[in-house]
């Protein structure tokens, strides 16, 4: 790990360094009820980054009554939609400023390389929550209608309450900004459990939202594992919704929580596996980069990877073979070119 610390910013190495990483629960750093910790890896060299905070069903119990407290009691509902979307719009600012250090610990505690972590995944959660900076006065209701006397009747939209956010390891701080700033933008509060393969762009994330002015209690970060932490949030029955980036098969436990519990509202986004089809007039130079990008990219740890490629290329150029082989060797062999051609980038390299 020394020889890692050497190459990385100061602030990076001074944040992995500083012992043990806690819970955010009511807007202070605190450690799980039951003392745990577990180390979270450079995947790189299989070396431990550092320790972080085992939280359980303790810990989610606290900081969803953190959340309902904030809710219920706090500043944020009761800010006018623009005060609330200055915040949004400071949290954009801050991690903006803040880019090469959110790079390089989602870099060291995922795997990717630093080149996408600095292209992608943090200028596009910079660029979501700027998006989301608007929205707040943009939420509206409506009137409607009817055909009674004297009656007047119409809609008025309110924050659903307080939100479970259960992210991946594949886009850590891009999922958490996918989840947060909407939530944030309707006025809810929130308990976001980070997957705990990566759990620190998540941490970091929560002390910007400190930062930038979100009120103690609205968002809330524990890191856990999900069959405790994720599985508490689940069941719980002071949680409104719960939002969940991950596999198809605990999508399914968690609607079976949700539906046990107190009903809660869901949004699922799962396992997927898109195809690539690939028609005879195709310009196959462009199609074997497009496919070749979209099952390689992310290291192919993506929702979206195009995992299959269906083939009808024009056969003319092999008249003695039937046109299904022909059409899956002309596609195959283009496609494994475009693989070999490919720039790969380990982790550690910081030039980018």
């Amino acid at each position: 790990m020394a020889g890692t610390r050497q190459a990385i910013a100061p602030e990076v190495a001074a944040f992995l360094a500083g012992g043990a990483k806690k819970l955010l629960i009511g807007g202070q750093w605190v450690e799980a009820a039951a003392g745990r910790t577990f180390q979270t890896l450079n995947p790189a060299t299989g070396e431990a980054l550092a320790s972080v905070a085992e939280g359980d069903a303790e810990d989610v119990h606290r900081a969803v009554a953190a959340a309902r407290q904030a809710l219920d009691h706090g500043p944020w509902t009761r800010m006018t939609a623009s005060e609330r979307g200055r915040i949004i719009w400071r949290v954009a600012e801050l991690l903006e400023q803040r880019a090469e250090t959110f790079a390089q610990v989602e870099t060291l505690d995922n795997g990717k390389p630093l080149v996408a972590a600095r292209r992608d995944d943090v200028p596009l959660s910079v660029d979501y929550f700027r998006y989301y900076a608007g929205w707040p006065t943009k939420i509206e209701g409506r009137t409607v209608p009817v055909n009674m006397a004297d009656t007047f009747c119409y809609t008025l939209r309110q924050p659903v309450g307080v939100c479970a956010q259960i992210i991946p390891w594949n886009y850590p701080l891009m999922m958490a900004a996918w989840k947060v700033a909407p939530a944030l933008a309707a006025g809810c509060t929130i308990v976001l459990k980070p997957a705990e393969q990566t759990p620190l762009s998540a941490l970091l994330l929560g002390q910007l939202l400190l930062d930038a002015g979100v009120p103690e209690g609205v968002v809330n970060v524990v890191t856990g594992y999900g069959e405790t932490a994720g599985a508490a949030l689940a069941a719980h029955m002071d949680v409104d919704k719960i939002a969940f980036t991950g596999s198809t098969e605990v999508g399914k436990l968690i609607m079976q929580a949700a539906g046990r519990s107190n009903l809660k509202k869901i949004s699922l986004e799962l396992g997927g596996k898109s195809p690539n089809i690939v028609f005879a007039d195709a310009d196959l130079a462009a199609a074997k980069e497009g496919a070749a990008a979209g099952i390689f990219y992310n290291m192919g740890q993506d929702c979206t990877a195009h995992a299959c490629s269906w083939s009808r290329a024009s056969t003319r150029k092999w008249p003695s073979i039937s046109p299904r082989a022909a059409g899956r060797s002309r596609w195959a062999t283009a496609l494994m070119r475009a693989r070999r051609s490919a720039r790969w980038s380990a982790p550690s390299n910081w030039s980018g």
